[in-house]
């Protein structure tokens, strides 16, 4: 069999045009380090925080296909409103993938890389939307033996920010969390979590049918967004649980401030101290790690004064731990990736097939129960 040297790779380029151009180009594949390995990649998921770089700020709606079969083009228009946004990466073609896993099919002389050869590895670094990617030995995690690459594909994102969100409720000194589209693949990980490890978690849906899925695989507390008493549910929920930090996938519109709202009313239901015009003496933390609405955030203070609202992204956060807690981490994803960590998708397409306006209609809608997983090899 003849050794390939060049692989199909996908890439986002938005110009200074103004148009986004999405398309796959042949790239060498080149010779690994000594610390590097060659992985043919197998399987490798569609996150919402991949969807940044692949459409940047580009209207989806004015998407066009164009091209060949074996050679797609996706292009579509940025706003001019957006394009200051987008002027770190303007006529600057980018990979994109930000984890996957496949085989490693060449290794460099140290030990550590050829321990690898013909090993299953799950891989996080960028650039994963690709049949093949040389990266270091170290930025690998070695799949169990019978765990396919398609199990093991979303081992990082989901699961360590999982993982992590538990690790900052407990380091903040923190008893009990909130996690908002909490049906979703991440979602359903963190009850999991929570469930074994015995914490408190208060599920924020905006569906009847997402509050059944969750309250089928245990979850106690669930609250539906969208019914006219979720208020007072969501209080009650924070009352008995005594959750004050709160993970919010939605960023836009009024959730976040309702969040806080709620907590400081539970905080008053359960306090038997003096009154304070200023509020109760409880941080109430909020952060926001997704933007599933692009709207601004809405915050009207009723909640006192001791409160925080800020940002939580997976990277700084394991740079912050450190290298030993890091590893723990990924140690119990390894180690629980077909029980806890699982993920489920509902449609596993090719490179090329990622690349057709009716896939791309439904993966970039974010919806909830509706995870892409790209196979590379198809």
């Amino acid at each position: 069999m003849t050794e390939a040297t060049t692989g199909l790779q996908l890439r986002s380029l938005i110009k200074a045009s103004g148009d986004l151009e999405v398309s796959l180009v042949p790239v060498d594949i080149p010779e690994p380090g000594d610390d590097e390995v060659v992985v043919r990649i197998a399987a490798t998921p569609i996150n919402p925080s991949d969807l940044g770089l692949l459409f940047g700020a580009a209207d989806m709606s004015t998407a066009e296909a164009s091209g060949t079969p074996d050679a797609p083009v996706i292009t579509a228009k940025v706003p001019d409103a957006a394009m200051k946004a987008m002027a770190g990466r303007l006529d600057e073609s980018m990979p994109v993938g930000n984890e996957g896993a496949g085989t490693v099919i060449k290794a460099g002389r140290s030990d550590s890389a050829q321990a690898l050869l013909g090993k299953t590895v799950a891989m996080i670094g960028g650039a994963m939307y690709a049949q093949y990617r040389v990266i270091k030995a170290a930025d690998c995690l070695q799949l169990a033996e019978g765990t396919t690459a398609a199990e093991g594909a979303s081992c990082f994102v989901n699961p360590l920010t999982a993982l992590g969100m538990v690790e900052t409720m407990k380091r903040e000194g923190h008893k009990a969390l909130v996690h908002t589209a909490a049906a979703s693949n991440l979602g359903q990980m963190l009850n999991r979590i929570c469930l074994q490890d015995g914490i408190d978690l208060v599920n924020i849906v905006r569906s009847e049918a997402q509050a059944k899925l969750l309250r089928d695989i245990g979850a106690k507390y669930v609250v539906d967004s969208s019914s006219s008493t979720f208020m007072a549910e969501l209080t009650d929920a924070l009352a008995e649980t005594g959750a004050t930090v709160a993970f919010d996938a939605i960023g836009g519109g009024r959730l976040a401030g309702q969040i806080l709202t709620c907590m400081e009313a539970a905080i008053a239901k359960t306090s038997s101290g003096p009154y304070s015009r200023y509020g109760s003496n409880v941080l109430k933390q909020v952060y926001i790690y997704g933007g599933l609405d692009t709207r601004p955030t809405e915050i009207v203070r009723n909640f006192g004064m001791i409160w925080a609202v800020g940002g939580w992204l997976l990277f700084p956060f394991l740079q912050k731990i450190g290298a030993a807690d890091a590893a723990r981490l990924r140690a119990r994803v390894a180690a629980e990736i077909k029980t806890t960590f699982a993920s489920h998708y509902t449609r596993v397409v090719s490179l090329k097939e990622a690349l057709t306006l009716d896939a791309i209609a439904v993966y970039n809608k974010r919806a909830t129960g509706e995870k892409f997983l790209i196979d590379p090899t198809k």
